[in-house]
């Protein structure tokens, strides 16, 4: 089951009016990016049982002090995925995914955390298994890894919404690292986005029950549909985001909202989650344009 024609003609209404948009304001969309990178970091580190919350890893990515001792290898996992996701905001615009870049963005990723396994492929005696799951043999990532990156450029009929879902669900199955592959996954997400000319999308942690449900649909029947959904969802969300401050909006929680609306708060709630109005979280907090 691929994307519907509800969602495609959604996406599609709405990149148009954020191309019309978006003229003349790139300063504004770097701003909101470089406001809500503490959010992205946060629910990706947090999808990995980080204990770190969203306030303490603002704080770390602006070098404040916070108020209790965590470990050094939570603060680096937050300042390198920060750098990993500014990087590509450019870089993702001049090149394809390849293995190369992969590796790139994973050696970023775990640097200061393991060098010793930063920036490469698993090998030889390198078996993961996540919960029953058992990953393929090492001696299969490369070429595994290949097979997944040309599947997904040469395929130029798919929806694209439907070929980045089957390339996550593909490289998580892969899982071609010994540590990292979850964040530098949903990092790739982003980068295969940014590259087509659409806004970057935050993966939830407070979502990651149906995250992982996806994961274990795709080994059963390679069903990606689920995940599809999931990152529909998500890019829909973030397209009401910046269509709202792109047209200078006031901007209201959306708790305010039903009152001023005399709307019930939980049937708007239930229209943001399935993004039926123009609502968006930040830092956890649904909010909508008046």
């Amino acid at each position: 089951m691929n994307t519907t024609k509800d969602y495609k003609k959604r996406i599609g209404s709405l990149k148009k009016e954020y191309e019309k948009l978006k003229q003349g304001k790139e300063s504004l969309l770097n701003i909101i990016y470089e406001a809500e990178l503490p959010e992205t970091v946060y629910n990706s580190n947090a999808i990995e049982n980080s204990t770190l919350t969203i306030k303490e890893t603002e704080k770390i990515l602006m070098e404040l002090e916070i108020s209790r001792d965590v470990s050094l290898r939570e603060v680096f996992e937050a300042k390198n995925l920060a750098t990993v996701s500014e990087y590509i905001q450019e870089k993702a615009k001049e090149k394809e995914i390849d293995s190369e870049m992969i590796l790139l963005l994973h050696k970023m990723l775990i640097t200061n955390i393991n060098n010793e396994i930063a920036g490469r492929y698993r090998k030889d005696g390198e078996y993961v298994r996540v919960g029953t799951y058992i990953a393929p043999a090492p001696e299969q990532v490369e070429r595994m890894m290949d097979n997944a990156t040309l599947e997904y450029a040469s395929d130029i009929e798919g929806y694209f919404i439907d070929k980045i879902a089957r390339f996550h669900l593909e490289f998580e199955h892969i899982h071609p690292f010994i540590d990292g592959n979850g964040r530098i996954g949903r990092v790739l997400i982003n980068y295969q986005l940014i590259r087509l000319g659409f806004p970057p999308l935050i993966v939830r942690n407070k979502g990651k029950q149906k995250y992982y449900e996806s994961f274990k649909e795709y080994e059963n029947n390679k069903k990606t549909s689920n995940m599809a959904k999931i990152l529909t969802l998500a890019l829909l969300e973030s397209f009401h985001k910046r269509i709202t401050y792109l047209k200078s909006e006031k901007i209201v929680s959306l708790k305010g909202y039903s009152k001023t609306q005399k709307r019930s708060f939980n049937t708007l709630l239930n229209s943001a989650r399935r993004q039926t109005i123009p609502a968006f979280r930040e830092k956890g907090v649904w909010k909508i344009g008046m």
